[in-house]
């Protein structure tokens, strides 16, 4: 586990470090080191993603918020995966081609070159039977239990179909965070990326933002302020 998360000053080497333009909030920096960063180096493993097809599941959430749009920016043609519609236009503003709407895939049009997966569990067997030839799924949750079972036999009869484990920590020990964040911060000051602020309050108030996170009280990123 990772210690002084809490800590007023903390010492980091310059390579997890990235400038902040002028025009870009502490509010909005505040949802790149994990959530901004993961949808980055998460998606990258698609490839190339010009015209291609992806599917991001949990894409209300603070991720794949930032996927959906990330894959968009790249060319990719977006299919977001939501539970409720009350969720869904956010995704279509900020760049989702389509909504599969509902508790699982049925609404889903694959093939798919790319699953971004944070659900886990029983959606994620439904995404990997959505793969086509040579996709690749990349999964780096899962709020929906960590067990699936999935169709081996399509599995392997899809040819080259691949299942990537993301952890964003073990990604940065081969490339350095700045570029990342750099990229990102980037793209937030000349419009081309939006985080998704859910929530902000003062960090005094984290057992009750904390307790509206478990419930999925709200979309994106909660933000707690210290004064």
């Amino acid at each position: 586990m990772l210690s002084g998360a809490w800590a007023e000053l903390v010492a980091v080497p310059s390579n997890a470090l990235a400038v902040l333009p002028e025009n870009v909030t502490f509010a909005q920096a505040a949802t790149l080191p994990v959530a901004g960063l993961t949808a980055l180096l998460g998606i990258e493993h698609g490839g190339g993603l010009l015209s291609r097809s992806v599917l991001i599941t949990g894409a209300s959430g603070g991720v794949g918020d930032f996927a959906v749009q990330l894959a968009k920016a790249a060319g990719a043609r977006v299919t977001a995966h939501v539970r409720s519609e009350a969720r869904a236009q956010r995704l279509r503003d900020v760049g989702a081609h389509s909504i599969a709407l509902g508790e699982n895939l049925s609404a889903a049009r694959g093939p798919f070159d790319l699953v971004f997966d944070g659900v886990g569990g029983a959606l994620l067997g439904e995404a990997l039977g959505l793969l086509g030839k040579g996709g690749i799924a990349v999964a780096y949750g899962q709020t929906a239990g960590p067990t699936t079972t999935f169709n081996l036999a399509q599995f392997y009869a899809t040819g080259g179909a691949r299942l990537y484990g993301f952890i964003l920590f073990h990604e940065l020990l081969s490339q350095p965070a700045s570029g990342g964040l750099k990229r990102l911060a980037e793209m937030i000051s000349d419009g081309r990326l939006q985080p998704l602020i859910g929530a902000e309050a003062k960090w005094t108030e984290i057992s009750s933002m904390a307790q509206r996170l478990q419930e999925r009280d709200y979309a994106g990123k909660a933000v707690l302020h210290f004064d």
